[in-house]
C-alpha cells in the first residue's frame, strides 16, 4: 500500500470538492477501499474521511418508505424493526451480505459502490491483463476459471459478476438513489446506477466526477412486505452469492390471483438484475407450482455461459421458484 494523504472532511460538500482531484478517494466504512489498497487494485493520492459525517446516517421510516442515509451502517438498517416489517427481503439481503464485523463498519453508499469479487480483477500482479482494472489490456477471465463469473450482461470485454446483495433488492422494490453534486441532488432508480460492461467495463455506475452518494429511498409497497432474499452460496458464512433472488409478492382479494410481483437476481449477472419477464408471466394468474414452473424460465433469458458458470442458468429459475413458493405458501 503506498503512501497518500488523508484530509477529514467537514461536511459532505467539502468531501466532495476534494474528491474531485484526481487520485482522491472517499473514505465512509473502509471495508472496500482498505481490501482493494491491500490488494493493489486502489492507488488512492488522497483519501478523504466522510466516516464521521452524522447527517449522512439517518434510517427513516414512514407510510410512504425508508429514506436511508448513505453513511448508515449495515448492520444499523439491517436491525431496525421498520425496515424489518415493511422491507423483510432488503433487511435479509444485508443480514446475508459479509460478516458482522463487516456489516457493523461499512456503510450502505459504499455498499453500493463495492467492487467485483473477480479474482483476475483483484490480482494485479499475477493478471495484468484486466479491461475493468487497465481499460483496452484484455480479460485474463474469458478463457479462465469462470465458476463464479456472470452469465447475463456481459460482454466480450468483461464477464465480471456483481457481487453485492442489497442492490438486488432495492432494484426489485423500485428504490433510488440520490446523488449530490454542484448541481444539486438528483434522485434515480438504482436500476440505472448501475451499467453493463460492454466496450467500458472500468465504468460500472453513472456517478460523475464530483458526485457523492448522499442516500436512499424505497418507496412501500404490498410486495415488499411480502419479501424475501434468498441467497444460495457455496458456505453459510462470509460468502458472495452463486445465485440469489429478491422477490416480492401480492395477490388480489381472491388470494391466489398475483396482483403485484417482484423478482431481481444477484450473483448471476454484471450488474443487480431485474427479471421483468417473470414478473410479466406471473401477474395476472393463479399462483400455481406449474404457473410458477413455466414463469421462472425467463429467469435466464439471454444467458450466455463461460465454461466453470453454466450450472448457474440452471440454479438461478430454481432459486426464484423457491422463493415463490416461500411466499406463496406452497412450499
Amino acid at each position: 500500500m503506498r503512501d497518500f494523504s488523508y484530509l477529514r472532511a467537514a461536511s459532505a460538500d467539502e468531501a466532495r470538492q476534494a474528491s474531485r482531484q484526481a487520485g482522491a478517494m472517499l473514505l465512509a466504512g473502509g471495508t472496500t477501499l482498505l481490501d482493494l489498497a491491500k490488494c493493489g487494485v486502489a492507488e488512492p493520492d488522497q483519501v478523504i474521511d466522510i466516516s464521521h459525517l452524522s447527517d449522512l446516517d439517518r434510517v427513516v421510516v414512514d407510510e410512504s418508505g425508508a429514506t436511508i442515509g448513505a453513511l448508515a451502517k449495515m448492520s444499523a438498517v439491517a436491525d431496525d424493526p421498520a425496515v424489518i416489517a415493511a422491507f423483510p427481503a432488503i433487511a435479509q439481503s444485508l443480514s446475508l451480505a459479509a460478516s458482522q464485523q463487516l456489516r457493523n463498519m461499512a456503510t450502505i453508499g459504499g455498499n453500493l459502490l463495492q467492487r467485483t469479487r473477480c479474482p483476475y480483477f483483484r490480482d494485479p500482479a499475477t493478471f495484468a491483463a484486466c479491461n475493468k482494472r487497465n481499460p483496452g489490456s484484455g480479460c485474463s477471465a474469458i478463457g479462465g476459471v469462470t465458476r463464479n463469473h456472470a452469465v447475463l450482461g456481459a460482454s466480450e470485454q468483461c464477464i465480471a459478476t456483481y457481487p453485492g446483495d442489497l442492490a438486488v433488492a432495492l432494484v426489485a422494490f423500485d428504490a433510488a438513489v440520490e446523488l449530490r453534486s454542484d448541481q444539486g441532488t438528483r434522485s434515480m432508480p438504482v436500476e440505472d446506477f448501475f451499467v453493463e460492461p460492454g466496450e467500458r467495463p472500468d465504468r460500472e455506475t453513472v456517478i460523475q466526477p464530483g458526485e457523492m452518494i448522499t442516500g436512499l429511498a424505497i418507496p412501500t409497497s404490498a410486495a415488499a412486505r411480502n419479501s424475501t432474499y434468498l441467497k444460495i452460496r457455496d458456505r453459510q458464512s462470509y460468502e458472495f452469492a452463486a445465485a440469489s433472488a429478491a422477490v416480492g409478492l401480492d395477490f388480489e382479494a381472491d388470494g391466489r390471483t398475483v396482483k403485484d410481483v417482484r423478482v431481481a437476481l444477484g450473483g448471476v449477472a454484471t450488474r443487480p438484475w431485474r427479471v421483468r419477464a417473470v414478473e410479466a408471466a406471473l401477474t395476472g394468474k393463479a399462483l400455481t407450482e406449474d404457473v410458477i414452473a413455466a414463469a421462472v424460465g425467463h429467469a435466464i433469458d439471454g444467458a450466455v455461459a463461460q465454461g466453470g458458470n453454466h450450472y448457474k442458468i440452471e440454479l438461478a429459475p430454481r432459486v426464484v421458484a423457491r422463493a415463490l413458493k416461500s411466499l406463496g405458501g406452497l412450499a
